[in-house]
């Protein structure tokens, strides 16, 4: 068989490329829908436009964005049945039950709050239509969750037994599944990043009009507030990263340790910036390090210590029989870095523009384009992390539980599943296009379309959007 045919390696490819591709825009959703939920709140307490139009500029760019999410998640999870039969019979028990709740209570739950929220801005009052966007925030994080929980079971299987007869895990617990520590520990880590991304992208869509000098009002009051909620979610990111790291030291050891590349158990482990040496880890040519951190890190403990690939690999092997245990060391150590430097640089460049734009000066042009061009920084943060949490747990699928290799559909071949792969690019390809156009132009456009009625909801024929003036939230039915 030609090796660039084999199924479980196209297979991997196609899940690994849909997955990302749906990432994509599941942070924009996640913490999109949370900072518009924050403008309307702060328009329905002041009643000043500059609210409302910050609220429907990014609530339509949120609208965009969670429409394509949906699309590309249902797309991901018919590759369960296509090219991961064995592993769906063998997890589906447990892995379909908060999957199950995700649909049923939590997506249900988000798709009428959206309904709402789209079509009663002049049919509920302000304070009704406030709860609906809160409402809509809350079971998009509330989706977020169940779906971690489901993965949680793949790095930390827990609340089943296995059915040796029918070759599968049956749930036992399901509070047990959705408690997972790993679960609890990802679940904030993640919507942290996921504000992070939705703040930078308020940010540059902000730098973007103070530059041509439009929107002034508005404008302004957006570049501050993503700025500093950018470096808030940033701390939170920090802290519970911290706490996930523990809770992986605890469950998947090999995964830390692959982080590192550290193949020698270790008390007192150094974390290294940058290191060149020989893949196995038998001599390091040259290293920049911490000293003491990777064993604070893994045990809140500087002389803390923390196993090595060799000593994992030896003890999985005699626990689990013959076989490499080791993830691909390279992607997990750099994937592991580039995770960590471009979420702390986004919150660099935040900080500097705290500085730039402090008691309201303006800075050079050059400002405007490092916000605008720093927007990607989070997005790509967490798209590296999520290689780092799943490259990190192979060789297994399920971890302890199930190899990858025995996860992928017997009948389907390699053939097969490349034609798919290519028609799912294509497809992703398009729908990308059309995506990042839309987006862009509402991004482009700003709050002119709704900044001519200023006039009416103010009383006031000057600039309207200086949103100087003031509106009672009740008039917003005859408007709008």
């Amino acid at each position: 068989m030609v090796e660039w045919l084999d199924p479980l390696l196209l297979a991997r490819w196609q899940f690994g490329l849909t997955t990302l591709y749906h990432f994509l825009f599941v942070p924009l959703t996640i913490g999109m829908v949370i900072l518009v939920a924050m403008f309307q709140t702060a328009w329905v307490r002041t009643a000043k436009p500059k609210y409302l139009h910050l609220t429907r500029l990014f609530g339509k760019i949120f609208l965009i964005n969670f429409a394509m999410g949906v699309v590309t998640g249902i797309v991901q999870e018919f590759q369960f049945g296509m090219n991961w039969s064995d592993y769906s019979r063998f997890v589906g028990d447990v892995f379909g039950a908060p999957l199950a709740m995700e649909g049923l209570v939590a997506f249900f739950l988000e798709a009428s709050m959206i309904g709402l929220w789209i079509f009663g801005w002049d049919k509920l009052s302000a304070r009704l239509h406030l709860a609906v966007i809160w409402m809509l925030a809350l079971s998009t994080t509330l989706s977020a969750y169940f779906i971690l929980a489901a993965n949680a079971f793949m790095q930390n299987p827990v609340g089943f037994e296995l059915n040796e007869e029918l070759g599968r895990a049956e749930l036992t617990d399901i509070g047990a599944v959705l408690t997972n520590p790993v679960a609890l520990a990802q679940f904030p880590h993640t919507i942290f990043a996921s504000v992070m991304f939705a703040a930078v992208v308020i940010v540059a869509v902000a730098a973007y009009h103070l530059s041509k000098g439009q929107y002034l009002d508005e404008m302004r009051t957006a570049l501050r507030f993503g700025l500093i909620v950018n470096i808030v979610a940033f701390a939170g990111v920090a802290l519970t990263g911290d706490q996930l790291s523990l809770v992986m030291v605890e469950t998947q050891p090999m995964k830390m340790a692959s982080a590192e590349a550290l193949y020698q158990t270790t008390a007192g482990a150094s974390f290294s910036i940058f290191t060149w040496g020989t893949p196995d880890g038998s001599s390091e040519l040259f290293s920049i390090r911490v000293p003491y951190l990777l064993s604070f890190l893994s045990t809140h403990d500087f002389m803390g210590t923390v196993e090595g690939i060799n000593d994992l690999q030896a003890q999985y092997e005699q626990q689990f029989g013959p076989g490499d245990y080791t993830p691909i060391i390279w992607v997990t150590y750099w994937s592991f870095r580039w995770m960590i430097g471009l979420g702390a640089l986004a919150a660099v460049v935040s900080v500097v523009g705290l500085w730039l734009t402090r008691g309201g000066r303006t800075p050079s042009g050059w400002a405007w384009k490092v916000a605008i061009w720093s927007a990607p920084l989070p997005l790509i943060a967490s798209l590296v992390g999520w290689i780092f949490t799943e490259m990190g747990r192979q060789p297994w699928i399920v971890f302890g539980l199930m190899l990858t290799e025995d996860g992928v559909s017997p009948g389907v071949t390699g053939l097969e599943v490349l034609i798919s792969l290519v028609a799912f690019t294509l497809i992703y390809g398009a729908l990308a296009v059309v995506e990042f156009t839309l987006i862009i132009r509402a991004a482009v456009d700003g709050p002119k379309e709704w900044a001519k009625y200023d006039a009416a909801l103010t009383g006031d024929d000057t600039d309207a959007s200086t949103g100087s003036g003031t509106v009672d939230p009740a008039k917003l039915a005859t408007i709008y």
